[in-house]
């Protein structure tokens, strides 16, 4: 019994959708596991070229239909692009397939109608960490909007039955968990640390701040955790660890991005409605972060200026009346690379094992 769960914004969400699998379906053997379909699309610390992935951008890719590829754990991606799907395929027992939004919403609606008709899954799920998905398109506070937007005007142009789900509401910090509660439908599982125990290991190395933050809660965990650059707050309480539905019609009637990206048929028209209705592309973000990055040379980790650095910002967060932090964030402040992000989780666990939160650390 094939299930097919559609990761809406790629990268955490996959992780995330590993976790649900088991804790909504059961734990599964061998076919019995779902089917993930996920954007090839990390952060900056993780791949250094803006935007999601194509299939051109990965070597060993396994074919399931004429436009949707299996992503297995030995493929590699085109250097000098990164992506943390292999690795993913390598260490859970899920078969991640790739969710490519180049041609557009009509190819990713192509993509989702060839794997339901190959796979005939027994359920198919949209699911959203932190609930991004139902905003208006349009909110200040919106960082990433467009990567859900897609997913959304795709799944909700399928001819099949797709549940829309959101775990852990606000921890994206996009849209207030107060504005996002009348969007909100049942409760349909709360996760525990049971259920977040096998992605343990991938949480140890994988950089998605709001899947930690699911995972930290589920686990319980409470406080204010400080992510992104940015320095955003995000509160670490019992709603966490929840996992809503919503309706997916109303979710997409209410986006005004996915509606005017819904017969886009590549990815930079889809990208020229996002600048129009949001005021910027995330993916011009990136572009701007990475041309910065790129001015500046790696310097040298030294494990003594890593250690003080940390402990100054600890002591400003503290008096913010932040309690956690991630890695990804500590790594930004410090000035750290995406390389570097190992050295620092090392030398922290090894050093002050007593603040690791796993996987916050504590301040």
């Amino acid at each position: 019994m094939t299930r097919l769960i559609v990761a809406g914004g790629g990268g955490g969400d996959a992780v995330a959708a590993a976790v649900l699998d088991r804790a909504l379906y059961g734990h599964g053997t061998g076919d019995d596991r779902a089917v993930v379909l996920t954007y090839a699309w990390d952060r900056l610390l993780v791949d250094p070229v803006p935007g999601p992935r194509a299939a051109a951008d990965f070597t060993g890719l396994r074919a399931l239909t004429p436009s949707v590829y299996a992503v297995p754990g030995d493929a590699k991606p085109v250097a000098p692009a990164g992506s943390t799907l292999p690795r993913l395929a390598a260490e859970l027992p899920h078969t991640f397939a790739l969710l490519d939004p180049h041609h557009g919403v009509e190819g990713m609606v192509r993509q989702l109608e060839e794997l339901i008709e190959h796979l005939a899954p027994a359920s198919i799920d949209l699911l959203d960490v932190g609930g991004d998905i139902l905003a208006h398109g349009d909110e200040p506070t919106l960082r990433s909007p467009l990567g859900d937007a897609l997913s959304l005007a795709a799944c909700a142009q399928v001819n099949a039955e797709i549940r829309l789900l959101v775990a852990g509401p606000g921890l994206d910090g996009e849209i207030p968990v107060e504005v996002l509660r009348e969007r909100l439908d049942r409760v349909v599982h709360t996760l525990t640390a049971d259920d977040v125990a096998p992605i343990g290991p991938v949480m140890e190395w994988h950089p998605s701040e709001a899947t930690g933050m699911l995972t930290a809660a589920a686990r319980g965990v409470r406080g204010l955790c400080e992510v992104r650059d940015a320095g955003l707050t995000i509160p670490l309480t019992e709603d966490g660890a929840m996992v809503h539905e919503a309706d997916l019609d109303t979710a997409f009637r209410r986006n005004r991005l996915a509606g005017a990206i819904a017969d886009t048929t590549g990815l930079a028209e889809a990208e020229r409605h996002c600048r129009e209705i949001c005021g910027y592309s995330e993916i011009d973000y990136e572009r701007e972060k990475a041309a910065r990055f790129g001015a500046a040379p790696e310097g040298p980790f030294r494990p003594r200026a890593v250690l003080a650095g940390v402990a100054r910002f600890a002591e400003e967060a503290r008096a913010r009346g932040v309690s956690h932090t991630t890695f990804r964030r500590l790594t930004e402040v410090l000035g750290l690379s995406g390389v570097q992000r190992a050295d620092l989780r090392a030398l922290l666990i090894g050093t002050q094992p007593e603040r690791y939160d796993a996987p916050l650390w504590r301040l």
